[in-house]
């Protein structure tokens, strides 16, 4: 099994805005899928750069929006299917 940090590129605020948009989601909803607080995926997102915050962190919103169809790619984000 691969480490968090080992499982795949860091992703960027970008990304979790585009993907988040890609499905749909308001911040609520991104919270309520992943676990994560609704205030911490406000101050996620308020940065720019790399997504900062816990490595778990991170893990759960990308798992979440993964299993509801999100690729990560290279500099982007992309639908399955």
């Amino acid at each position: 099994m691969l480490s968090i940090q080992n499982r795949s590129p860091k992703l960027s605020v970008r990304q979790l805005k585009a993907a988040r948009a890609l499905v749909g989601w308001s911040q609520a909803e991104l919270a309520r899928k992943s676990g994560i607080s609704e205030p911490t995926i406000r101050r996620l997102e308020s940065q720019e750069g790399e997504l900062g915050g816990l490595p778990s962190t991170i893990e759960a919103i990308r798992r979440a929006l993964e299993d509801n169809g999100v690729r990560f790619i290279a500099r982007g984000v992309e639908l399955k299917g």
